[in-house]
């Protein structure tokens, strides 16, 4: 990985890990066979160092992984525009690592996760949602070899 161009605005690895843990939603980013990067918007669950996001059964993002593994992720918390300084407030997490489809109970636990950070008000509504579409979703994670973020604020 680069070194950081602007030093003075990097935060701390504890903070890039506490907003990846709270943001609401991040741009995963794949490449395809043909070379043509891919960003997509999803929801996710950030647990034990790994990301994790639930999917189709088919589509680009899919066909990328399959091809390359290799991907970065991007969350964007609290944001200001400054229009009087032409500038931005802001703070962002960048991690990247290599995706992988999760099978079996830690697929069951990565869908409760996401229930449990998006619908936490209908756990049993969700288990019961997560059991009846069984097999109309995949999930994946991305296991963190790098994170770096940045901040003005």
């Amino acid at each position: 990985m680069k070194s950081m161009r602007r030093k003075d605005r990097e935060i701390s690895k504890q903070e890039a890990v506490a907003l990846l843990d709270s943001a609401e939603y991040g741009v995963l980013s794949t490449v395809g066979k043909d070379h043509q990067p891919y960003g997509v918007p999803l929801n996710y669950v950030y647990k034990n160092n790994c990301i994790y996001f639930h999917c189709a059964l088919s589509g680009q993002k899919l066909d990328n992984l399959e091809d390359n593994p290799k991907v970065s992720f991007c969350v964007v918390g609290t944001t200001r525009i400054l229009p009087d300084q032409f500038a931005t407030e802001y703070e962002s997490t960048v991690a990247s690592g290599i995706a992988s489809e999760v099978k079996d109970e830690q697929r069951y636990t990565a869908l409760r996760w996401l229930v449990e950070k998006y619908s936490p008000a209908f756990i049993e509504e969700g288990n019961h949602y997560i059991e009846q579409k069984e097999q109309a979703a995949k999930v994946f994670m991305i296991k963190i070899t790098h994170i770096s973020g940045k901040a003005r604020r």
